[in-house]
């Protein structure tokens, strides 16, 4: 039996997403272009800064999802940041314009089918779970007519003399050992502790903050915490992809909080582009690994201080 038969029958049309959003990152990053970093300050940048969210539901998305819809903000010039499935904005009392093309987000989750479950009991054994992969189409709310105003609205990102306040009550919060010391950034794994230097050795005061989050990212996978591999030596392969996690979370937190993010380890790329196309599905696992970072750190501020607060995850 042929590798493309075997695809088909085994769920091809999964394998063909992972391939298609893997290489989409891939000619992205191949042009010096981050896409968990869009360019809001740029006139293609007509939304505001924020994490795209159902606008019907109020949920935020996650995962690949959110560089997914980032991504097609970005291309296709929308003014807004909001998202719905054709029959939510039916239900809302919209109608999606003649012509409009949709956006692919996917929901991915694990079962145990029945019969699995059966023979589990049988045998006295664990039945195993399954991935199954869900795909939604959803549309921009700029592609929708008849919703109202306040549907498709996004909130403005809060003023930049409440953002640096916020960022350190999440430190307090968060009760990791936070050090502000020294002339270099970084986690220390064996020992539990984030260090950054103080504000005035960056050359602009906002960066501070967003290494802050960087650093916060990596601290979150700790035994304690979320429990990723943090085994990684320098240059590694390990090292490199829990680095592409700690750079979306600290993205994601910057987004929620108003803070317009930047990549801190560009010298990653090589890594980067080298671990994508290795593995077809390293981007979603590093996605899906950032926004649970994102959450628990985020969980630690009060919902009114997340500009896209109490919203939860969701798939469409």
């Amino acid at each position: 039996m042929s590798r493309s038969t075997t695809r088909n029958r085994c769920g091809g049309n999964r394998t063909n997403f992972y391939d298609d959003i893997t290489n989409k990152m891939i000619a992205e990053l191949e042009k010096g272009r981050f896409p968990w970093v869009q360019p809001w300050g740029t006139p293609s940048a007509k939304a505001q800064l924020a994490m795209p969210k159902n606008a019907s539901t109020s949920r935020t998305y996650f995962g690949i999802n959110v560089l997914i819809l980032w991504g097609e903000v970005i291309e296709k010039g929308y003014t807004g940041q909001s998202w719905l499935t054709y029959r939510q904005a039916l239900a809302l009392g919209g109608h999606v314009r003649e012509g409009e093309r949709g956006t692919t987000v996917v929901y991915a989750n694990r079962f145990i089918p029945d019969d699995a479950k059966r023979r589990a009991v049988q045998s006295g054994s664990e039945a195993r779970a399954v991935p199954f992969l869900k795909r939604f189409t959803v549309f921009n709310t700029d592609q929708v007519d008849g919703l109202a105003r306040e549907i498709a609205t996004v909130g403005p990102p809060p003023p930049s003399s409440t953002i640096e306040p916020r960022v350190e009550t999440l430190i307090k919060a968060t009760r990791i050992d936070f050090r502000i010391c020294g002339s270099r950034a970084f986690y220390m794994p064996s020992q539990d502790y984030v260090q950054v230097p103080p504000p005035l050795a960056f050359f602009e005061p906002i960066n501070w903050h967003r290494t802050a989050l960087h650093e916060l990212g990596h601290a979150s996978g700790h035994s304690s915490r979320l429990n990723r591999d943090l085994s990684g030596s320098f240059g590694s392969r390990k090292y490199a992809f829990e680095e592409l996690v700690a750079e979306m979370n600290a993205a994601f937190c910057c987004a929620s909080l108003g803070i317009t993010p930047t990549v801190r380890h560009a010298d990653y790329l090589a890594s980067w582009l080298e671990i994508l196309r290795e593995d077809s599905r390293a981007i979603v696992r590093a996605a899906s690994l950032a926004s649970k970072a994102a959450d628990y750190l985020l969980g630690f501020l009060p919902e009114s201080d997340v500009v896209t607060s109490g919203a939860g995850r969701t798939a469409a």
